[in-house]
């Protein structure tokens, strides 16, 4: 089976970081500042449509400065790598042990995730990974569809973990069943309307679903 995972907010605990680098780049462009939990809402999509979200009233312009302070932000707060999530490396060693494929669906850029990648000494780790600035932003499904074709693998033989409702809609719209993870960016509530198997509270119990 290929296992596909979202990474901030689902193996990495990194909600503080981002909501954080949001609100500098925001004051930086003194911009209205925005509670966490509204920017929280907005994780999972790609860089570049979260900003649009949260600040419509942006010209192209503002809206790529934006980014750029954004990821400046996260640069600089980079030098204190984020954790993993209690329970991310023995799962993931578990199902590497039991022979399934396991990739990487993220809303990273490819240079962030190679980043961070190399930060945990990963860089080979996952069998593919697909990042946001090299296909389209979820919830469209083109992500898990490009993972698909290169495992040569039926919707059907894929599986996918997420934390907000963009990761599981993207999987409804690529015909792939998915878990959603409740410790993320997104309530429980939000991740049900989207009829994944089941919402996990620890990841570790990922283990009696696989």
């Amino acid at each position: 089976m290929l296992l596909v995972f979202d990474w901030d907010g689902t193996l990495m605990d990194s909600m503080a970081k981002i909501t954080g680098c949001v609100q500098l780049a925001a004051q930086d462009l003194k911009l209205p500042a925005l509670e966490s939990g509204t920017i929280k809402t907005v994780i999972g999509l790609s860089l570049p449509l979260a900003i649009k979200t949260l600040y419509p009233m942006l010209s192209v312009a503002d809206q790529e400065l934006f980014r750029q302070r954004y990821i400046s932000h996260f640069n600089e707060a980079d030098y204190q790598p984020c954790s993993l999530y209690p329970g991310v490396t023995t799962v993931l060693a578990e199902l590497r042990r039991r022979d399934h494929s396991l990739a990487v669906a993220t809303s990273k850029s490819r240079r962030g995730l190679m980043q961070v990648l190399a930060n945990l000494g990963w860089e080979d780790y996952f069998d593919a990974t697909r990042c946001a600035d090299e296909t389209c932003s979820k919830p469209d499904p083109l992500m898990l569809n490009e993972l698909l074709a290169e495992f040569s693998l039926p919707p059907e033989r894929a599986l996918m973990v997420g934390d907000t409702e963009y990761d599981l809609k993207m999987a409804a719209n690529a015909s792939v069943a998915s878990i959603g993870v409740s410790y993320g960016a997104h309530p429980k509530s939000r991740l049900q309307a989207h009829k994944p198997l089941a919402c996990i509270d620890e990841f570790a119990q990922l283990l009696d679903w696989v």
